[in-house]
């Protein structure tokens, strides 16, 4: 082939016509993008949605994402970055600097405890860990070095919901910011800006995702001056999401109440039956009372997540509660949750936390689309192991 006719491949005159509509958005991937003339490559400003600039700061796929996330959460503004991990860290290098402390829950997600651990620690940033459930501890251990009060709803493997209210009253009433994970709540069991909180992020890779096959990350504001660091910190870090991966979250978005509501329907089922047994010494659902917080649940909540965890009997030692999750042949073992496939993974919370409060081993269980009857089936034929 002639340099002429690759040239001509690459510059063919051909545009498609303007109008094309259809049911699920279109995919629009760039790293370079095309400006008209030099005047409208000066003019535009990647900190807006009035134009697009490069690849990394946006296409018309992933702004509508952000506006859609948005409107789920009850927020104003939006960014997408790679993961939920990368979410939680995005808040921190945006607001936080040397000197400052940020406060995390003692029940936090593991990886953002190892995140203030060790790259905050390493940055000259200090953290301290509260009790979710003591609103009026968080405000005695608020000092002048504190800038950021992370929340949690529920808490991370062991469910605790917090008392949000007071919790974001506490911090609000001394200028600090908050930012709740509300990968829990999706967006669909409550609504925390109308809380009072400053900053929510999600995980997209669970609800929002629903397939098991997305990484990826949100952080939503109503406040345009946060929003604006956030961005800053967005673009100083170079954070971006593939197109093909928002073309999946927004494919998944119209469903995601209607998949909300069938995992928390046959995670209170099973749930229930699992009170029952005698293998099992406590359930840890918010919707159940014997979970811690039961009733700031009840206050803000009509919905739950189809998440929950078991505490079996402090007679069985680890090494049958894992022969015990071995045994199951519908519940996957692997990590997160919100897909179509049930999930189940044995924790061991002394080494986690050196947690005194609950006796015995836990196994969480993530709820997927299966037959609740099937997965009743299966866990009955894996208890068996216990005996």
């Amino acid at each position: 082939m002639s340099d002429f006719d690759i040239t001509s491949l690459i510059h063919h005159p051909y545009r498609a016509p303007a109008g094309f509509e259809a049911p699920q958005a279109g995919v629009h991937k760039a790293s370079t993008v095309i400006f008209p003339n030099v005047a409208a490559m000066r003019s535009r400003d990647w900190r807006n949605r009035s134009g697009y600039t490069y690849g990394l700061h946006g296409t018309p796929t992933t702004f509508l994402l952000e506006e859609r996330l948005a409107a789920l959460e009850g927020g104003s503004h939006c960014v997408l970055v790679p993961s939920g991990l990368a979410a939680i860290a995005l808040v921190d290098l945006a607001l936080l600097s040397a000197g400052d402390e940020v406060l995390l829950p003692d029940n936090v997600y593991g990886p953002s405890r190892e995140l203030a651990r060790h790259e905050l620690l390493r940055l000259g940033i200090t953290h301290r860990f509260y009790d979710p459930m003591d609103a009026a501890g968080l405000a005695f251990m608020i000092g002048p070095a504190t800038k950021l009060v992370w929340l949690e709803a529920a808490g991370s493997v062991t469910m605790e919901f917090p008392d949000l209210e007071n919790l974001i009253a506490a911090a609000k009433a001394r200028g600090v910011a908050t930012a709740l994970d509300n990968t829990w709540g999706a967006g669909i069991a409550f609504k925390p800006f109308g809380l009072g909180v400053d900053i929510v992020m999600q995980a997209l890779t669970k609800f929002p995702s629903g397939g098991g096959d997305v990484l990826m990350g949100s952080v939503t504001t109503r406040d345009a001056a946060l929003h604006e660091r956030l961005k800053l910190a967005h673009m100083h870090l170079g954070l971006g999401v593939a197109g093909n991966d928002a073309e999946l979250v927004l494919r998944s978005l119209p469903s995601i109440a209607l998949r909300y509501a069938a995992h928390d329907a046959s995670a209170r089922a099973l749930a229930a039956w699992l009170a029952t047994r005698p293998e099992v010494a406590r359930v840890l659902h918010p919707a159940f009372d014997s979970c811690p917080g039961h009733a700031h649940w009840k206050k803000l909540c009509g919905a739950a997540a189809g998440l929950f965890s078991v505490m079996l009997d402090a007679r069985y030692s680890q090494a049958q509660v894992d022969a015990f999750v071995d045994a199951l042949q519908l519940f996957s073992i692997g990590y997160s949750w919100g897909g179509p496939m049930s999930l189940a993974v044995p924790y061991d919370l002394k080494a986690m936390r050196g947690d005194k409060a609950y006796a015995g081993t836990l196994v969480r269980f993530s709820i997927g689309l299966e037959s609740a009857a099937a997965l009743q089936a299966d866990l009955e034929q894996a208890l068996k192991t216990l005996a």
